[in-house]
């Protein structure tokens, strides 16, 4: 979905759009970098010098309450956040902590979480970790 077919809809429904929400939610389409709201801040700054890190929080969590973006969470209570609003897998270099998004299938696991035992699944998220070509290239992954 586009920038302008988000606007619109969210239009519709009422909510305000200012020219740095539009910035915010532009870059997270364009991006596939899973930034985080520290990296979204310094990217939109450049253009909008006078935004607080807190339009950025507002934003994302506006996006993500009408299903636009994910936000992926993490155990260090860190957050990163992704454009493509459709479920799907990610992976983790362990090194460099970036997120990739994984684009390989599992049937298999598509069926299971349909299949009905008593639990009503609303959203699963699967998560891999490795290294990512450039970790692996420099010998980071050995623990060199």
């Amino acid at each position: 979905m586009s920038a302008i077919e988000i606007l619109n809809q969210l239009k519709e429904k009422g909510i305000r759009f200012t020219p740095q929400r539009q910035a915010i939610l532009e870059f997270l389409l364009s991006t596939d970098t899973h930034p985080t709201a520290e990296e979204i801040y310094h990217h939109v700054k450049k253009r909008f010098t006078g935004m607080s890190l807190g339009t950025i929080y507002n934003t994302v969590k506006m996006l993500k309450e009408h299903g636009y973006i994910l936000e992926l969470t993490y155990g260090d209570m860190s957050c990163r956040f992704d454009g493509n609003p459709e479920n799907h897998y990610h992976i983790t270099c362990q090194e460099c902590g970036r997120v990739f998004d994984y684009q390989y299938s599992f049937p298999e696991l598509e069926a299971e979480k349909t299949k009905d035992r008593g639990f009503k699944v609303t959203d699963y998220r699967l998560e891999f970790y490795g290294f990512c070509s450039e970790c692996a290239e420099s010998g980071k992954e050995a623990g060199q």
